[in-house]
């Protein structure tokens, strides 16, 4: 391995877990930090949206205000450079949380995998394409509860 693509991987590494940050602490200013101008996203595993990265991400912010603690972990991730455009897959593991109205926690955890394309620009590495396959759900939701529009 080049220095350089040490420097890329380290590079793309940072951006998969500013996402994580920018979702659970709903920093959504980091957004054009992290996807480039003509990104995509698709949640639809998830029972979510799937178009251009900045309505989803509305969708994401309405879909997360009911579980307002949050916490991604980002692991075996694996890149593949070839020059400016970059593979990427990496598995995560994301528990969700509210206080029930007697004092306890509701906790759903949720796994699977990004799929992502990534591009090199002058501000660096951006997800060019994310496709979220969740492939585990961890607790239910509650009765009654439906996934925002």
């Amino acid at each position: 391995m080049t220095d350089q693509h040490a420097g890329d991987r380290y590079e793309i590494e940072q951006l998969l877990y500013r996402y994580a940050w920018m979702a659970d602490k709903r920093k959504w200013e980091l957004m054009d930090s992290v996807f480039a101008p003509d990104a995509t996203v698709d949640y639809t595993s998830t029972g979510g949206k799937k178009g251009p990265y900045r309505p989803t991400l509305e969708w994401l912010h309405r879909a997360l205000e009911g579980w307002p603690v949050n916490l991604h972990f980002t692991s075996n991730i694996s890149i593949e450079i070839d020059g400016d455009h970059a593979n990427c897959r990496c598995m995560f593991l994301a528990p969700m949380a509210r206080q029930r109205a007697d004092g306890s926690q509701e906790v759903i955890t949720n796994a699977g995998y990004y799929f992502d394309k990534l591009t090199r620009g002058p501000s660096g590495w951006r997800i060019a394409e994310r496709v979220c396959t969740q492939t585990v759900q961890m607790g239910q939701l509650p009765p009654g509860y439906a996934i925002p529009e």
